[in-house]
């Protein structure tokens, strides 16, 4: 007990029809632990968790651009030449993420209003 970095403790008593809601609010918070989302909730008072999978994609997508450069990297390094194949492969590619970029740009411009 001596160790630990919090050593206040905070006992809320509820019912269990509340106890039963904030089991269910607790399911949409990236943990389980109830310690961490009633420290959250008392904070901050609110959480906001967004799960965009147009994000996701976009985030693979500037990945994958990134593996692609550094196996074109390490080509140019071992052979001191670089190809007008890898060049026009990266070109493709950031053609799709800059479309993707513009939908997501749209798509949260429509949110802000």
């Amino acid at each position: 007990m001596e160790n630990r970095k919090r050593k206040v403790q905070i006992i809320v008593r509820v019912t269990e029809e509340e106890r039963a809601l904030i089991e269910e609010k607790i399911k949409q918070f990236p943990t389980q632990n109830l310690a961490a989302y009633a420290r959250k909730m008392l904070i901050d008072g609110y959480i906001i968790l967004l799960d965009i999978p147009e994000i996701k994609a976009h985030s693979a997508q500037l990945q994958k651009i990134g593996v692609n450069i550094n196996q074109i990297a390490k080509r140019v390094n071992q052979t001191a030449r670089i190809y007008t194949e890898d060049m026009d492969e990266l070109k493709r590619l950031m053609d799709e993420v800059w479309k993707s970029e513009r939908r997501l740009l749209l798509q949260f411009r429509g949110l802000t209003k």
